[in-house]
């Protein structure tokens, strides 16, 4: 086909999603100006310029049951999205993240005369490993956040560019710690945890009240502690003040200035994903829970061949911070955790020092700048 010079399609899902693929194109569009964007993503795209044809962020759902739940939707959005694509005759479709939409996608676009670019790679490390001869055969060009993963695709005698975390580019305070101290109205002396309960309400619903039950325990025995909530975009806030409404201990929820926010914790409680990484960033000791259906668990645990699944502890290979999955993700074990970092600051010197470690390997600003420019340079190839 016919293809436009001076536009791309890029596709999206979740927030995270979202927020890489904004960044992304404002990174594409300061080398030209000309380009033009449509595809599916969500607001944050939409705010770059992108024509947005299904925000999918607004069905950000997890898990291999709870996908099924949404089969139909998601197969109306494919063939709608596929059909824009032969329209727009892009020079290039982005597929960013977003897995089991976007690899199934690529091999559709294998008859079109278009560049497939996938940035940030799927985690075929950790499952499905044989998904890198897929990968091989549909995408033209791939892009990768962790050095890691270049090693990995390196064993395979596939060629991946390593362009580096975009957190590095956009993780930074506004204001010193004692500024946000006094805007959040929190006091001074006190210990500050921050609890991250995530982005999905899935995770809401499961993670926070296991969270406030934490938070509970820890405050009887450490009078101290005072406790922030960290809330994400796509939550409402009438969610989360709802869930806390009847618990005896106060919780400031925190929805603007989010990094302000996490840099004034001495320490925090999250739910696994991008959020470790943005903890992390900051140089804030943590722990890390995670809870799913059960049916989910038990299929993830068939297939999930790594020892880790928080992104810090993954990308160091080892474990920095301690994390609990499922039945262990409980109360108790989460207080006696979070307990025995911020009471023992050599552990909390040493877990500092190593998150700097880990954030190291995510690579230099700029990275987006970086992934924009292999773009290009694939493009033109």
């Amino acid at each position: 086909m016919e293809k436009q010079s001076d536009h791309i399609v890029v596709i999206a899902g979740e927030d995270s999603g979202d927020l890489h693929g904004a960044l992304l194109v404002d990174a594409l569009k300061q080398l030209n100006p000309n380009l033009t964007f449509s595809g599916l993503g969500g607001p944050k795209m939409r705010e770059s310029g992108v024509e947005i044809h299904y925000d999918l962020t607004k069905l950000a759902v997890v898990g291999f049951v709870e996908v099924l739940k949404h089969y139909g939707e998601f197969r109306k959005i494919f063939y709608m999205i596929l059909e824009k694509i032969r329209q727009k005759k892009p020079v290039a479709v982005i597929l960013i993240d977003y897995p089991g939409f976007n690899l199934r996608l690529a091999k559709q676009l294998k008859e079109l005369d278009t560049k497939v670019i996938y940035y940030i790679s799927p985690q075929v490390w950790a499952w499905k490993k044989k998904r890198v001869f897929f990968i091989k055969e549909y995408i033209d060009r791939m892009l990768v956040l962790f050095d890691f993963e270049k090693e990995f695709y390196a064993r395979y005698d596939y060629d991946v560019d390593f362009v580096g975390h975009p957190l590095v580019d956009t993780v930074e305070t506004s204001m010193t710690k004692t500024e946000a101290t006094q805007l959040f109205a929190l006091q001074q002396e006190k210990i500050t945890l921050g609890l991250l309960p995530g982005s999905r309400q899935k995770e809401i619903e499961r993670c926070l009240p296991v969270m406030l039950e934490t938070a509970e325990r820890l405050h009887a025995d450490y009078p101290m502690l005072q406790f922030v909530i960290l809330k994400a975009p796509s939550i409402e806030r009438s969610t989360i003040e709802d869930m806390t409404r009847n618990i005896p201990i106060h919780f400031n929820i925190i929805e603007d200035h989010i990094y302000d926010g996490i840099n004034v914790c001495d320490i925090c409680l999250v739910t696994s994903g991008t959020a470790t990484l943005e903890t992390a960033i900051l140089g804030k000791p943590m722990v890390v829970m995670y809870k799913t259906s059960w049916s989910t668990w038990a299929l993830a645990k068939l297939v999930v061949k790594i020892p880790h699944i928080s992104l810090v502890n993954v990308v160091a290979q080892k474990e920095v911070v301690p994390e609990f999955i499922q039945h262990d993700a409980n109360p108790k074990d989460l207080a006696d955790a979070l307990q025995a970092i911020f009471t023992n600051e050599i552990r909390i010197a040493e877990m500092k020092r190593e998150l700097k470690a880990m954030t190291e390997s995510l690579g230099t600003s700029p990275a987006t700048l970086k992934a924009a420019e292999a773009i290009f340079k694939t493009i033109q190839a």
